[in-house]
């Protein structure tokens, strides 16, 4: 019964000047918001990075021209004629000596400036790639209309094309709007050659960076025939059997094309880069955590100016409430009724401005933020909430101690 009429004298002594109230709970809350949603931006950083390289398919590894503009992996000898992979490289990747390791190995050659057009309306693909059919298990594509090309189309030359959601939607329209057209079956030029569009690929958004969907597929084969000769290629990527042996596989990589370079592995001049997928995941991962951590503990920081906040109006509201304590204390109220009710004070400010603070945070974590859908950590809220209250008990002792340690002599002679 005490306690139950100790808190009521607490509410009530929140309740007595409610605007300096708001404004102390506004600091908590400012806090408990910004861990919230900090919290939540570098998860949802983290699960953005993530889902990138996943998509480029975790047992994949990835091997790019470049290191110092020095001769790269593309055959025997050549002298530093500059960083080029070529068709050979490929040849000698593809070896059934490497078949435990290695499940296929996909050239891929880009064709820069190629402008693909149907009926009056043209779109230059922030991507158009010529490659084999393995590439889309390799590279976790898979069709959201019609199909993907096969190895009969690279066999026989065959000029047609896979779209990403981007490109099919700036060329036929958007699918979701009416008098938009099934770009399955119909013909687009690419620099005045026709290719029939046979698929769309399921769409794959953004990765924060660059939009995945601004692609387009070809035959290798036919990006040869029609819009890019020669055997240069633009990377090549090289499926591991499974995910344990993506390590193995790129171990191969790497001292095969060495081999063929004339360089030691272990060169820092290779004149390629191979970049595996489930290392790049993990490195993220761990960059991606530390950043959360430092996100937080700057959150933190306003949690902390929040306690302060409550110690100063705490320390205010014992002053202005001197004779108060003293009238209490004089009719027997305890030391620990005293500092009971004022200590309930602070924690109902700190819970408070928590309580509201989790919910501003919530709300926040639904926008995207800096281009990052954040994802919302329920242990964080959890902290964050918990720390609010323990930061008010602590920022709370002190004035509370001050009031319940006052003589009442003195408490009833101030003025």
């Amino acid at each position: 019964m005490k306690f139950r009429e100790t808190l009521r004298l607490a509410l009530g002594g929140v309740g007595s000047n409610r605007l300096r109230s708001a404004l102390t709970i506004l600091g908590i809350l400012i806090g408990v918001a910004s861990v919230v949603t900090l919290v939540a931006v570098g998860n949802g950083s983290s699960a953005a990075v993530r889902k990138q390289f996943e998509n480029l398919g975790t047992n994949a590894i990835q091997v790019q021209p470049g290191g110092g503009g020095r001769r790269g992996a593309g055959g025997p000898g050549g002298g530093n004629a500059g960083a080029t992979l070529t068709l050979k490289d490929v040849e000698a990747l593809q070896s059934n000596e490497w078949e435990q390791s290695i499940k296929a190995v996909i050239p891929q050659a880009n064709a820069s400036g190629v402008t693909a057009e149907y009926d009056g309306a043209s779109v230059t693909p922030g991507q158009l790639t010529g490659t084999t059919n393995e590439l889309w298990e390799a590279g976790n594509w898979k069709p959201g209309r019609g199909r993907l090309f096969d190895a009969d189309d690279e066999q026989s030359r065959s000029l047609v094309i896979v779209l990403g959601t981007t490109v099919a939607t700036n060329l036929f329209g958007d699918p979701a709007m009416s008098g938009a057209i099934d770009p399955v079956g119909e013909s687009v030029k690419l620099n005045g050659n026709a290719f029939q569009v046979v698929g769309v690929l399921k769409s794959k958004g953004s990765n924060g960076f660059q939009d995945q969907d601004d692609v387009a597929f070809v035959p290798l084969t036919s990006l040869r025939d029609t819009l890019a000769g020669g055997t240069t290629l633009s990377r090549i990527t090289v499926q591991a059997t499974s995910q344990e042996e993506t390590s193995n596989a790129q171990d191969i990589v790497t001292n095969v094309l060495a081999a063929r370079a004339g360089k030691s592995p272990t060169a820092t001049d290779l004149g390629f880069r191979v970049l595996n997928a489930s290392t790049l995941i993990q490195s993220s991962s761990e960059t991606a955590k530390t950043l959360t951590v430092l996100l937080a503990a700057v959150a933190a920081i306003s949690l902390l100016v929040g306690g302060i906040g409550i110690m100063n109006i705490m320390l205010v509201t014992v002053t202005e409430r001197t004779r108060e304590i003293g009238i209490r204390k004089a009719v027997g109220a305890q030391k620990s009724a005293i500092l009971l009710q004022f200590l309930l004070e602070a924690v109902v400010l700190g819970a408070l401005g928590g309580l509201v603070g989790v919910g501003v945070g919530l709300l926040g974590s639904n926008f995207k933020i800096a281009g990052v859908q954040p994802v919302v950590s329920w242990p964080s809220v959890f902290v964050a909430l918990g720390v609010a209250v323990t930061i008010s008990v602590f920022f709370g002792f002190y004035p509370a101690n001050r009031a319940a340690s006052m003589r009442p002599i003195d408490a009833l002679r101030h003025e």
